[in-house]
């Protein structure tokens, strides 16, 4: 059975701010994660152009997560069950990411994005038939919300308590009850995520296990973006090329201060 599920990540953030945030919270958090046996391998990053996306970024990565692997999952495979093969397709405001698993060669996880200037009110913005759409499940994730379930556990957590947070170099936050209908700028990230892993026996298991992986990861990573703005704040889409080009550390003492 393949299952379709549709995360709503609202963001306190304008389409333009949450495309150099995003940016930096990936670069961020692959550093975070990836020593000498596991992490993030960039293998290929360069601009593309067709006619389904037009101009954006490629790019082509393998995710090695052997320790993060449920325990259940090595009952069928070996540890090295979670090699990932990612390609993304990035052409903001829309992305679409596909990633296989060799091991698991009928397995494909797809995720397609959609970024809008609004509070995640919109119903259909990936044009889904009536079929997709009778299947599709919607959640919306709150960033101001944690968790607590065995994924969140092994993405890790930022514990930010949003309720009392507020940016020092933008005055946003905190992050209260509502707060989705209520704050500007505000965007929203509709994320479309595909799942069929086709094996009989456990294949529905690991769907599930891997839309929940998605989930954690949704709501760790945009929960970055915000406890980070005044880290990125003030930064383009121009330094952010160039701190990926060098593998520059994120990590600053002082917030980076914009040169335009």
């Amino acid at each position: 059975m393949v299952l379709i599920k549709e995360f709503r990540i609202v963001m306190p953030l304008s389409l333009e701010e949450y495309q150099v945030a995003q940016m930096y919270m990936v670069t961020k958090m692959q550093q975070q994660n990836t020593n000498n046996t596991e992490g993030v391998d960039v293998l290929e990053s360069r601009n593309f152009e067709d006619g389904l996306f037009g101009k954006g970024r490629y790019t082509s990565k393998v995710y090695r997560l052997q320790s993060k692997a449920p325990t259940w999952l090595s009952t069928f495979a070996p540890t090295d069950a979670l090699t990932m093969q990612e390609e993304a397709w990035n052409a903001y405001p829309k992305c679409k990411t596909v990633i296989k698993c060799p091991y698991f060669s009928s397995f494909t996880l797809t995720v397609e994005t959609i970024h809008k200037a609004d509070n995640g009110h919109s119903e259909n913005v990936h044009g889904l038939n009536k079929q997709k759409l009778g299947n599709r499940e919607v959640e919306i994730i709150d960033i101001a919300s944690t968790s607590d379930d065995y994924w969140s556990y092994v993405i890790g957590s930022n514990n930010v308590d949003f309720s009392k947070f507020q940016s020092a170099r933008t005055g946003r936050g905190p992050l209260l009850q509502g707060w989705q209908d209520e704050c500007k700028p505000v965007m929203t990230a509709y994320k479309l995520v595909t799942v069929d892993a086709p094996y009989w026996g456990f294949g529905s298991r690991l769907e599930q296990a891997l839309i929940a992986g998605e989930r954690a990861l949704f709501l760790e990573s945009h929960r970055n973006i915000f406890a980070w703005i005044d880290e990125w704040y003030g930064m383009t889409m121009k330094m952010m090329r160039d701190v990926e080009k060098q593998s520059i550390p994120l990590y600053h003492e002082e917030p980076l201060e914009s040169p335009f």
